[in-house]
């Protein structure tokens, strides 16, 4: 071993203390027992000692990477990701106490807002860096307990579970004669979860009563707003990674009704869907399961952007399901995407070519990366046909003076009596931009050149 990476194990062992006889203890339960197999007293006796585990070094080695690669901004207290690792060499021991007898007690989260894809704001509320840890910490003993006992409908912040399998057996449901679709919209989900209804099955499942307070501690820390810190009698806000299994943990109480019930459907966090065969059945399902939601679980069901529908005429996950099952992106999605690359590729921002694609690659990546899995490649090739007229457009513009474009196109393989008549033409860039010399020079190479991914379904 080299003396940098003895250095970097001493600097780990002062942050955590040189615990690794608990390591054993970290162990998935999933390697120990099969749910169908445990009955719930004994899945509360393997979780004793939970908070041992939590706090084990292996544990919270992984639980820091996790923090530091995700970087993310600060919470009330200031404290930066780069800051975490000295203050844990110096404060780490006092804290591992605390956390060991109780007394910790988290920061308020930084309340921070983001529009929302249909509109409106969504409430973030930011934990501390060092919260950020220790939710983490929590979360990767909390996982294996949970989540195999989790519905197989449920696809939402899970590991090795994905959007993109929601939408894949929501396509399944349509395709198999399920024609209508019931859904149901939760109004502000995350920030009306119930407390006691969520910690009643904390608490049934967690035998270490230190760990059910720490995180009934994290659910109700507060909200730091102008200053002024309100408390949190109610919700998981939005942005520790805690908030994402407590919502499913609340929601499987909801799966387990609708598979009781024998009804088919797919939920991702608080988006769900129940395909049903008719209207009338639609219709049924929809009052009889927003009674159930309402009272039992404390939610509120927006009526307003609820409905029983065609699926072709929802939008699940930023895709419609038409007929026969074949998925599409839905108008919003388009818009939204659509109204991204005009922001981009505006003659007014004054980018180079490089820095078009620069911004624009990393977008049309990523929409790719989801969107294309889609069944509809038309819908994807008059996409990318318009992106590419829109990049035209700024290179045409670019260029500027007759001479310029003239010597270009040429570089570019255009004829020259071609390039002369397309440069002296009084046709404006939307126009000249749909010209074949345009077409000739700036062809699908050159923009694959430039690293722009090429519009294709992935299915």
């Amino acid at each position: 071993m080299i003396q940098g990476d003895v250095a970097g194990q001493k600097t780990q062992e002062t942050l955590f203390g040189d615990n690794s006889g608990e390591a054993a203890k970290c162990a998935d339960l999933r390697d120990q027992y099969q749910p169908s197999d445990v009955s719930e007293q004994e899945w509360r006796s393997a979780t004793e000692g939970l908070m041992e585990r939590t706090l084990a070094r292996v544990n919270m080695e992984q639980a820091l990477k996790r923090v530091l690669a995700n970087k993310g901004a600060g919470g009330v207290d200031g404290m930066t990701v780069d800051e975490l690792k000295p203050h844990l060499v110096t404060h780490w021991q006092g804290i591992r106490k605390s956390l060991m007898n109780g007394t910790y007690k988290p920061s308020p989260v930084r309340c921070v807002e983001i529009p929302k894809p249909d509109g409106g704001m969504r409430q973030l509320g930011i934990p501390t860096i060092l919260d950020r840890l220790i939710q983490q910490a929590v979360l990767q003993v909390l996982t294996p307990i949970f989540d195999p006992g989790f519905s197989e409908s449920s696809f939402g912040f899970r590991p090795r579970r994905s959007a993109v399998q929601a939408v894949k057996k929501a396509k399944e449901y349509v395709a198999g004669g399920y024609g209508y679709v019931v859904d149901i919209d939760l109004e502000n989900f995350f920030n009306t979860v119930n407390h006691d209804i969520l910690m009643g099955i904390v608490r049934s499942r967690i035998a270490d009563v230190r760990v059910v307070k720490l995180i009934r501690k994290y659910l109700t820390a507060g909200v730091l707003v102008g200053g002024l810190t309100t408390l949190t009698e109610k919700g998981t806000p939005q942005g520790g990674p805690l908030s994402p299994l407590l919502s499913n943990i609340l929601l499987d109480v909801l799966d387990k009704e609708l598979e009781g019930r024998g009804l088919a459907f797919v939920r991702y966090a608080d988006d769900g869907n129940i395909y049903v065969k008719s209207q009338r059945a639609g219709e049924r399902v929809m009052v009889s399961i927003t009674e159930f939601i309402e009272k039992k679980l404390k939610l509120k069901v927006n009526c307003n952007k609820s409905a029983v529908d065609r699926p072709s005429k929802r939008k699940f996950l930023g895709f419609t399901v038409g007929a026969g099952g074949k998925a599409s992106p839905a108008k919003k999605s388009i818009a939204r995407f659509v109204d991204k690359v005009r922001r981009i590729t505006s003659p007014t921002k004054g980018l180079s070519i490089e820095q078009v694609f620069e911004k624009l690659n990393p977008l049309l990546r990523g929409w790719l990366n989801y969107f294309g899995n889609c069944d509809t490649p038309s819908r994807l090739r008059k996409l990318g046909e318009w992106v590419r007229h829109r990049v035209r457009m700024i290179q045409w513009r670019l260029w500027k003076r007759s001479s310029k474009r003239y010597e270009e196109l040429v570089k570019l393989g255009v004829n020259e009596g071609t390039a002369r008549m397309t440069v002296g033409s009084a046709k404006g860039p939307y126009r000249i931009a749909q010209s074949p010399a345009l077409h000739i020079g700036l062809n699908l190479e050159w923009f694959r050149s430039n690293k722009m991914p090429d519009f294709v379904c992935h299915l």
